[in-house]
């Protein structure tokens, strides 16, 4: 089946923009991706064609980003994001829903399984576990889009990301403060070794504040997020989504 122009409307009343892979399939898999990204982008694109091997794909523009409308909030409010997208899959007859979200998508992934439950799997590639990291050049770039005026106007410009000028009050809870709360539904961490935005630590205080069932995967070589997937692993990610039982890979010490 050919994919299908989406149009979502948040329980916060913003407009997203996205696609819809239809199967005829129990699963269905909301696809969250980073910032500044979109899921029109080449990589996106690919990811979400074979995810599509394992199920119906559902898979949209943050807030702020792309064709969407509104503004980012940079991993706070786009939990109405993912379950719009949720909410359209169950909508379509699916009785299975699994996330996979990278980098903020991760983040906003982590925190929406949390709030909102009731998915049958997430999975988190190279999202951080605490807010306002700033240890890498990479981040520091992004805190400057973020925080400053001429920042957020390059990145509206640059990458058709628009960022909200009102700062967070109060601040939303953190990844790693919520992901206990995700059990029972089975929660895989994904990280790269190579990654340049976020340390190995993130994941590892992910995965040592989760509850089981959780997975670590670690990954020699990898990067950061969308851009560093390769095709086998996203084909591991997706027969993961598909069966969350399959034994997790032990975390290194």
């Amino acid at each position: 089946m050919s994919e299908v122009p989406l149009t979502l409307t948040t329980g916060d009343g913003v407009r997203l923009r996205g696609r819809h892979l239809p199967a005829e399939s129990d699963l269905a898999i909301v696809i969250a991706h980073g910032f500044s990204g979109s899921c029109n982008s080449p990589r996106a694109r690919h990811i979400a064609a074979t995810l599509h091997r394992f199920g119906a794909v559902v898979a949209f523009d943050f807030r702020g980003h792309g064709n969407s409308e509104g503004v980012s909030t940079v991993g706070d409010l786009e939990v109405h994001d993912i379950e719009a997208a949720v909410a359209f899959a169950r909508s379509r007859g699916h009785s299975t829903v699994a996330v996979a979200g990278f980098s903020m998508g991760a983040a906003v992934a982590v925190r929406h399984a949390a709030l909102f439950g009731g998915l049958t799997a997430v999975a988190a590639v190279s999202g951080p576990a605490h807010w306002y990291y700033r240890g890498t050049p990479s981040m520091r770039l992004v805190h400057r889009a973020i925080e400053g005026r001429w920042g957020r106007a390059v990145a509206r410009w640059t990458r058709r990301t628009r960022i909200s000028a009102v700062g967070w009050d109060p601040p939303p809870s953190p990844p790693w403060e919520l992901v206990h709360k995700i059990a029972p539904t089975p929660l895989l961490i994904v990280h790269g070794t190579a990654d340049r935005y976020f340390p190995l630590r993130h994941a590892h205080a992910l995965y040592e504040s989760a509850a089981d069932p959780r997975a670590l995967w670690i990954e020699p070589g990898m990067g950061h997020a969308e851009s560093s997937m390769t095709p086998a692993l996203v084909r591991r990610l997706g027969a993961w989504l598909r069966e969350p039982s399959v034994p997790p890979v032990s975390p290194p010490a």
